[in-house]
């Protein structure tokens, strides 16, 4: 049960296994991510963004709630002082995280889009530097290859650049939430030093459903569940249990055996996994310049990942 535990001192014989363990969570979780940004898709066109992120995190932490009553019931417990903390988190990654997204992809186009997201790990080592964190020099040019390799995947070739003043507030937007993906990280990383991955997802990913659900209902929650069909409930089911449970369960562990910007860097495989899953399941077409910045990515994620002396 060490997904649910706190950190602890990890002896040198155990720490390569562990940070395999590691990237292989949150490799896991960015395949999950990217399977849901095409769950989300289709789901948005009939239930509300906001009160689909309510209906993915509510289901997803009551569902590692009910998991902790019963395989580690004295996770669910914590001291008053900790609860800002995971209010904190759920604000940043449950909240302003899917706002900005969603407001900015309906501003800009969707491969802008991922190589703006693209830009966590950038922001992660930049915020990583103030804490202390120091990357090597294979772990900076991994960290620049990923990036070049969204940019190489979606944008298109012979497309202009530039673009309309809404389509600039797009941007700017997806660039605000790799920020706020970098926040999370860094200040995770902190609260990991004390709670268990599985106390602080649980705690943050209610208070992020508690946080939008004012909005939610304004926006049409009630008749939103009442058209849900067998479908749609579905999709929904997949979103709360893998797509927000799983996923964010298995980032967060990640987090507290690597550093943020280590993780942050699978976040590049999201866009890529959803592509892939548009080429299977929706019969969309790539280029071999998707292929190449495909491999780039891989190829990045590795060089930020390999192992070696890390200060």
């Amino acid at each position: 049960m060490g997904i649910w535990r706190s950190v602890s001192e990890a002896s040198p014989r155990a720490r390569v296994p562990a940070d395999l363990r590691a990237n292989a969570s949150a490799a896991a979780a960015a395949v999950l991510f990217g399977a849901s940004v095409v769950a989300v898709r289709v789901a948005v066109r009939d239930v509300p963004p906001v009160s689909l992120a309510v209906l993915r995190f509510g289901l997803g932490g009551l569902l590692l709630a009910g998991i902790l009553l019963v395989v580690a019931p004295r996770s669910l417990r914590t001291r008053w002082e900790r609860l800002p903390r995971f209010g904190l988190l759920g604000l940043v990654l449950f909240v302003l995280f899917p706002l900005t997204f969603n407001v900015g992809l309906r501003y800009t186009e969707a491969s802008r889009g991922a190589v703006m997201l693209a830009t966590m790990p950038i922001w992660s080592a930049l915020l990583g530097r103030v804490v202390g964190e120091r990357l090597t020099r294979h772990q900076v040019v991994g960290v620049a290859l990923s990036v070049v390799g969204i940019g190489v995947a979606f944008v298109e070739p012979g497309r202009a650049v530039g673009g309309d003043a809404m389509r600039l507030v797009g941007d700017a937007l997806l660039l605000l939430t790799g920020l706020l993906g970098a926040v999370y990280g860094l200040l995770a990383k902190r609260v990991l030093a004390v709670d268990s991955p599985g106390t602080v997802t649980t705690w943050a990913m209610l208070f992020g459903a508690v946080l939008l659900l004012p909005v939610a209902i304004v926006e049409g929650l009630v008749p939103a569940i009442g058209r849900l069909d067998g479908q749609l409930l579905g999709i929904v089911v997949f979103l709360g249990v893998l797509g927000g449970a799983a996923a964010f369960l298995l980032w967060t562990w990640a987090l507290s055996r690597l550093t943020p910007t280590q993780v942050a860097v699978y976040v590049n495989l999201n866009p890529i996994v959803a592509a892939l899953l548009g080429v299977v399941l929706l019969g969309e077409r790539r280029s071999g310049l998707f292929l190449l910045g495909f491999a780039a990515v891989v190829a990045g994620v590795l060089l930020v990942n390999w192992p070696g002396r890390r200060t």
